[in-house]
């Protein structure tokens, strides 16, 4: 989650196993009680850049959450997220530290209209 700047980002915990029917009811409320403005969802590409059966995956997913809630989702691209959380450090899970590193760069780079 960002700040009201939207320069920073906060690690909040992970939704366990968002594609379950639990799981994705779990990710609708919390969108909806962060009063979120957009939702950005990582997007695990390969090291060149390509899709990968993971990829696709995510794809599918990003769309079904589109089309379940009244926001923007944006898929981006996840690559090197996980290290430079590991660099960082902090008390949140690595997948929080790591999701906050990616909505960071997302931020420094700027929304899409």
């Amino acid at each position: 989650m960002s700040d009201p700047t939207g320069t920073l980002a906060t690690p909040l915990e992970p939704v366990l196993r968002p594609s379950s029917k639990k799981g994705f009811a779990s990710l609708r409320a919390r969108i909806a009680a962060l009063e979120a403005e957009r939702v950005v969802v990582g997007l695990p590409v390969s090291l060149r850049g390509g899709d990968s059966a993971q990829t696709i995956e995510v794809r599918e997913f990003a769309e079904r959450l589109s089309r379940s809630i009244q926001i923007p989702v944006e898929l981006y691209d996840e690559r090197f997220t996980t290290s430079l959380a590991l660099q960082a450090g902090g008390s949140a899970s690595l997948d929080s530290r790591a999701a906050a590193v990616l909505l960071e760069e997302w931020l420094a780079r700027g929304p899409t209209p």
